[in-house]
C-alpha cells in the first residue's frame, strides 16, 4: 500500500507523455523514434529520479523513518530531487556530497540547504567507501530513525518505480533506450519489459565495464533475461565531461525538437542513438522509445 502523503504529492504530477521525434534522417532509415518525457512529469522530481525514489521512500515511511540520508557529487540529481521530496513530506534529509566544500556554493547546493538538507563534504577516498553500503539499513552507524538510499536511489525498491515508467508506454516498440549512471533505471526496464525487446543503456561515465554486474546484481534471479545491453562509446571523456560536437548536438536538438536536454544523461544517450541510427544499427522499420529521464536542472552546470 502507498503512503497517503506520497499519493498526495504523485496527485501533483503531470502526465509522462511519447513525443514523436521529426528529423529527415530518421524517414530516410525508416526509423521511428519516440521520447517518453518523464522530465515532464514535475519542475523538481523529475524523471527517473522520482520513479527511483518513490517506493523507497514509502518503505522508509512504513517504517517510521523520519531522515532519509543519502550521498551524490554537487550537482546530482538524485539529491536535488531526495530534498525537495523531504521537504514536501515533512522528513529530514542528509547528503554525503563528494569533494571538498566550495567557497561559494553552486545553485543545486544552495537549493538543498533551502530546502533543508544537511551537506557534509567527503573526500573522494571516503566516498568509495560510501558506495559499498548497498542496502538501506546498510550505512554504518546508522540511527534507528534513519535510512539509508545509495547513490543514485540504488535500491531493489526503486525498480518497482521504473517498472511503472514502462507500463504507461502504449505504443508498440521494440527499443527502449536510457542514460545509465548506477544503473538504476536500466535494471528497472530491464526487469519490466518482455522478452523480445531490446534495451540500451547509454554510460554516462568512462570506464563504465563495471555497469553491467551492478545492473545484474539489482536484478531478481526471475529476470536475468539477455535481452539487454550497455553502450560505453559515448561518455565523452567521463560523467558531466562534454565536447564541442555534443553541446552543439544538444543545442541543435532543442532548436529542431523543442525539447531541452543536459549533457550529462540524456544529451549523451541521444547522441549516442542518432550515432547508432545514422551507422545503420538498427533495422529499417525499427520503433524506439527514448527515455528523457529529466535533470535539467544539472545543466545550470554548464552555463556560465
Amino acid at each position: 500500500m502507498i503512503n497517503r502523503q506520497l499519493l498526495t504529492l504523485e496527485q501533483q504530477f503531470k502526465a509522462s507523455i511519447l513525443t514523436a521525434v521529426q528529423e529527415d534522417f530518421l524517414k530516410q532509415k525508416q526509423i521511428e523514434l519516440r521520447l517518453k518525457r518523464d522530465d515532464l512529469i514535475h519542475p523538481i522530481i523529475s524523471g527517473n529520479k522520482w520513479r527511483k525514489l518513490k517506493y523507497c521512500l514509502n518503505h522508509a515511511l512504513s517504517l517510521d523513518k523520519t531522515t532519509l540520508i543519502s550521498m551524490g557529487g554537487a550537482y546530482s540529481n538524485h539529491l536535488h530531487a531526495l530534498a525537495f521530496v523531504g521537504k514536501s513530506l515533512n522528513l529530514s534529509t542528509k547528503a554525503f556530497i563528494r569533494g571538498e566544500k566550495p567557497a561559494i556554493l553552486n545553485p543545486t547546493l544552495q537549493d538543498l540547504l533551502a530546502w533543508g538538507m544537511e551537506l557534509e563534504f567527503v573526500s573522494r577516498s571516503d566516498y568509495r567507501v560510501l558506495r559499498s553500503f548497498k542496502t538501506h539499513d546498510g550505512l554504518a552507524n546508522l540511527k534507528s530513525h534513519e535510512y539509508w538510499i545509495p547513490e543514485g536511489g540504488y535500491l531493489p525498491l526503486a525498480l518497482q518505480g521504473v517498472a511503472e515508467l514502462v507500463t504507461e508506454i502504449d505504443s508498440d516498440y521494440l527499443v527502449i533506450c536510457a542514460a545509465c549512471g548506477t544503473g538504476t533505471t536500466l535494471a528497472g526496464i530491464i526487469e519490466s519489459v518482455s522478452e523480445h525487446k531490446q534495451v540500451i543503456g547509454f554510460a554516462a561515465l568512462k570506464g563504465a565495464d563495471f555497469l553491467a554486474e551492478e545492473v545484474r546484481n539489482l536484478l531478481p534471479e526471475t529476470a536475468k533475461q539477455k535481452n539487454w545491453q550497455i553502450n560505453l562509446d559515448y561518455h565523452f571523456g567521463g560523467f558531466a565531461k562534454t565536447t564541442p560536437p555534443l553541446l552543439d548536438f544538444i543545442a541543435d536538438f532543442e532548436q529542431r525538437q523543442g525539447v531541452a536536454l543536459e549533457p550529462v544523461y540524456t544529451g549523451k544517450m541521444l547522441f549516442g542513438l542518432y550515432s547508432l541510427i545514422q551507422q545503420d544499427y538498427f533495422p529499417p522499420g525499427q520503433k524506439i522509445i527514448a527515455l528523457h529521464s529529466g535533470g535539467l536542472q544539472g545543466k545550470r552546470g554548464f552555463q556560465s
